[in-house]
């Protein structure tokens, strides 16, 4: 008698195999498909080995782009808000009466923020962006401190810290600063680059029961101590616009410099339109002693790097189809808001081990028609839990 032969059920597949497609899946949507399958693929494709998907891109009119596949997503926001930046997996909204909050657009969770362009420095100027920066990640502590980083006109700039969901505020004096370009959190200290790209760490303190407050602002590291050449191939003799974005990548403070030049004299209102990414140079902060030091770094330990002047983040590298291990992914983010510069115009991705550059998109998705509108490109970071 023939013996019955036995029917696994595609819900008994190995985690094993789950783990092996899911490598294979960049796409956030594709990854929420699989796991919707059904309850044990739910479980099973929940592997922290993983790389996590690539994430998407704001666009001006309000869409976002998967870049893994192309596919633009709509996501409601509230009447008159705008996206002014991002982080991680939470929007920066903005109201047309000033009002800001972080919105989960995944799980429609909220937080309220401070209407920040109202308070004391930032009111002496016209803030032009955001940049908004936490030691924890708020999915996981949505009472975590939250810093600001404002951008005004003439390099003017300010930091506000807030503790939603209360939404209180501080700033250092009445003053604004002077060009800070970025702001980021390492090993739970805020830390600032300065003009010339000296690194500043900012003292905060506060409690459960006070407002916290930046108390000092001190130099660790004067850029002049940094006497290193232009990698290759960018070129001594050319000069070119920098732009500077401060990332913690696999336990080190990382100084990326993007340096762009003009390809060619505008001939409209925008100034920006020749330009295009040449390279860029990545330094890690030395602050095993005080006075710290840059030293140039030539690999990101298995990661990828996503810069923006409203969000950057490193990403565990994968394959096939993946963040490319030691690659600087970047979009068009320099330009003023007033020109709404396309963000794929100056999209690439940067190779750090051969100085290449190669598209952001590729087939039909580069050639995605894009509208301008008022909100602001960043990176968005869908998680694996959603």
């Amino acid at each position: 008698m023939a013996s019955k032969l036995h029917c696994s059920s595609w819900a008994d597949i190995h985690p094993e195999l789950l783990g092996l497609v899911l490598r294979r899946l960049p796409s956030h949507a594709d990854r929420v498909r699989l796991r919707a399958v059904c309850r044990p693929w739910r479980s099973s494709a929940r592997i922290p080995s993983v790389p996590p998907p690539l994430p998407w891109l704001a666009l001006l009119d309000g869409t976002f782009l998967n870049i893994a596949s192309g596919v633009i997503h709509r996501i409601p926001v509230p009447d008159g808000a705008c996206c002014h930046g991002s982080l991680d997996n939470w929007l920066f909204l903005v109201k047309s009466d000033g009002g800001c909050s972080l919105m989960n657009p995944f799980s429609r969770a909220k937080l309220k923020l401070p209407t920040l362009a109202t308070y004391k420095a930032a009111s002496t100027f016209k803030p032009s962006f955001y940049k908004l920066v936490v030691p924890w990640q708020l999915d996981s502590s949505p009472d975590s401190l939250v810093a600001v980083l404002i951008m005004g006109g003439y390099n003017f700039s300010t930091i506000l810290i807030c503790q939603p969901p209360v939404a209180t505020d501080s700033s250092r004096g009445q003053k604004p600063l002077q060009h800070l370009a970025d702001v980021a959190f390492f090993s739970g200290k805020l830390y600032a680059i300065g003009k010339f790209g000296n690194l500043l760490i900012l003292d905060i303190t506060g409690s459960s029961a006070k407002k916290p407050q930046i108390l000092a602002i001190d130099s660790v590291i004067n850029s002049k101590d940094y006497t290193g050449d232009l990698p290759e191939p960018l070129l001594k003799d050319v000069v070119y616009m920098r732009r500077e974005y401060l990332v913690e990548c696999s336990g080190r403070l990382l100084l990326v410099t993007r340096y762009i030049r003009s390809m060619d004299r505008a001939r409209g209102r925008d100034s920006f339109e020749h330009h295009r990414t040449a390279g860029f140079e990545v330094l890690e902060a030395d602050l095993s002693n005080i006075p710290g030091r840059w030293t140039r770094v030539n690999n990101l330990r298995g990661q990828a790097l996503f810069v923006g002047k409203h969000c950057s983040k490193a990403l565990l590298a994968g394959e096939a189809g993946c963040a490319q291990e030691d690659c600087i992914y970047f979009i068009c983010d320099y330009p003023p808001q007033k020109f709404a510069a396309d963000p794929l115009r100056d999209s690439g991705v940067y190779n750090m081990r051969n100085g290449m550059i190669t598209p952001l998109l590729t087939g039909t998705a580069a050639a995605l028609p894009h509208r301008v509108g008022q909100s602001c490109p960043t990176w968005l970071f869908p998680t694996e839990t959603m």
